[in-house]
């Protein structure tokens, strides 16, 4: 097999972000080819030289699991670190709604007894979230010689995502609908802020997501 043959081949079996997966096959491909001079100076043809560093470069199927694991942990980490960020951020922006609203102090004596549990349960379960994200994102980076499995833990940001949005778009949706306070106007810059943050990062939280889960499939 010639070099770009086996570079089209390497492209073909891998699975991962554009980015870091076009690095990997560059750099194969860098190797192949110095090896391939190398052993045209010696003397060989170029055909010669180009299947020969081929050959000792290994098969697809011996080389692609570790080129995988590598884009596998790339991908966990772009989830985590979005998590880490993005969690927080939400949380942040929605305390500076509730530090205006409801406006007179009085309004929050007449909410429902369930409200202040519900509200500390949605903070908590972003902020694990969060967290969770933040530690991920510490062990596929500087923890990755212990991580055996980078994949399960790319898999688990996956669904933490889509265990998440759901349960905190129904707690949300409860605490806005049934807790009688009085809503801000919609042209409150926090407002603002804070569903521009919601939906914008949930969107990416989503297709990140779900890529992490189709990328590490079983086989």
């Amino acid at each position: 097999m010639r070099i770009d043959d086996y570079v089209s081949e390497l492209h073909s079996a891998l699975r991962g972000p554009h980015g870091p997966k076009h690095d990997l096959v560059v750099e194969a491909r860098d190797s192949l080819i110095d090896t391939a001079d190398a052993l045209e100076s010696d003397g060989l043809t170029r055909a010669e030289a180009e299947r020969l560093a081929v050959e000792e470069f290994g098969r697809i199927r011996e080389i692609a699991p570790g080129y995988q694991a590598e884009l596998t942990a790339t991908a966990g980490r772009r989830m985590a670190l979005l998590l880490f960020v993005s969690v927080p951020a939400t949380v942040f922006a929605w305390s500076l709604v509730w530090e205006f609203y409801p406006a007179e102090l009085g309004t929050w004596a007449t909410l429902p007894d369930w409200y202040g549990t519900v509200s500390r349960l949605l903070d908590i379960v972003q902020l694990t979230v969060g967290l969770y994200g933040g530690l991920a994102l510490l062990a596929l980076s500087r923890g990755s010689y212990w991580i055996t499995h980078p994949r399960l833990v790319t898999r688990s940001l996956g669904v933490a995502v889509w265990v998440m949005l759901p349960l905190t778009t129904a707690l949300g949706l409860l605490l806005a609908h049934d807790s009688h306070a009085p809503a801000a106007p919609a042209d409150f810059p926090p407002l603002l802020l804070a569903n521009l943050l919601t939906y914008g990062f949930a969107g990416v939280q989503l297709y990140c997501a779900t890529r992490c889960i189709r990328l590490t499939r079983t086989a």
